[in-house]
């Protein structure tokens, strides 16, 4: 059933009162007079059918519906005041702050970000690498990058770029283990991300490939360090594209075989709406959302013509190992 809500001045008085104990110090922190509250209090309390305060000499304390309407008129005003503050204008407005994967910011973003150094001058950037979700409410940052579904409750997420999964090792594991296709990695050191996308069981079962022999023997908790672990000759890994590509291009890392198989997970440039409205926020938006799609484009047509990119519901067998 609708409930009729009470006039918002009379509500505000009520939790300001609330919250300072006092009519007297409300009236003060509103600007207007002890009677002038008073009197919405008690058309509040008319119009509610509950006495909401005890009067008291020099102060007033809530009754038993008093601290219940309080309770959720604290919450209420919490929300709005958040909205407020959202919405309001930018503290620092020549410093973004940025909250992404300690994987991303290693391997992509950091050797790319001069470049928007050099178009924004004016900008000061502070990039905060971390693995826990960011609560906008409680941290001074303008943006985060996340890898995952996107569908993030209470925040804003716009598409950035998706991913593929395949397995690489340093050209000296490659030559030490004769490894010349995916059917020779049987016998070799696994490494895996402890991340659940990562699983070398899941991706070799999507990619044909059926085995009991193959379990990883090195997990790491991050993306960066499966790709470091690789660099140092430990094994072959599980790695994303985005992360593993600039490394295969300078020769440092090999892909192993032809099949790469699609994320469940993409990219995600993350934040409150309002913030996207904020002039270095758009600036920096337009800017990441150009790389990712010029890396993308340049890496994918970069690549053998004879790769075959699987989808995470597909198996298949009988295909080219090589």
């Amino acid at each position: 059933m609708k409930v009729k809500m009470p006039h918002f001045q009379n509500l505000y008085s009520f939790y300001q009162s609330a919250e300072l104990g006092s009519f007297k110090l409300a009236a003060e922190s509103m600007f207007i007079s002890s009677a002038a509250i008073s009197q919405q209090i008690r058309q509040l309390e008319e119009q509610l059918g509950v006495k909401l305060f005890e009067r008291q000499h020099r102060k007033v304390v809530l009754t038993q519906e008093g601290q219940i309407l309080h309770r959720y008129a604290q919450q209420g005003f919490s929300a709005f005041q958040e909205g407020v503050r959202q919405i309001s204008l930018d503290n620092t407005p020549n410093s973004i702050a940025l909250s992404t994967l300690p994987s991303f910011a290693q391997h992509w973003l950091v050797p790319r970000l001069g470049d928007f150094c050099k178009q924004y001058p004016e900008f000061t950037f502070l990039m905060m690498p971390k693995n826990s979700l960011v609560d906008f409410a409680k941290e001074q940052v303008d943006l985060c990058i996340r890898f995952g579904p996107g569908n993030y409750p209470d925040i804003h997420s716009e598409f950035l770029m998706s991913d593929h999964l395949y397995p690489v090792c340093h050209p000296l594991y490659l030559k030490e283990h004769n490894i010349k296709s995916l059917n020779d990695i049987q016998n070799a050191r696994l490494i895996e991300d402890a991340r659940p996308d990562m699983d070398w069981a899941h991706w070799l079962k999507i990619a044909g490939i059926i085995t009991d022999k193959m379990t990883p023997s090195l997990q790491y908790q991050g993306a960066h360090m499966v790709i470091e672990g690789a660099l140092a000759v430990q094994g072959v890994a599980l790695v994303r594209h985005s992360l593993a590509w600039k490394y295969i291009q300078q020769g440092l890392l090999v892909k192993i075989g032809n099949i790469e198989i699609c994320s469940s997970y993409s990219y995600w440039l993350c934040g409150p709406e309002a913030y996207f409205n904020r002039e270095k926020v758009r600036y920096f938006a337009e800017w990441i959302k150009t790389e990712t799609e010029q890396f993308w484009n340049e890496s994918v047509q970069a690549k053998a013509s004879n790769t075959i990119i699987l989808k995470d519901q597909e198996v298949v067998s009988n295909i080219s190992l090589s």
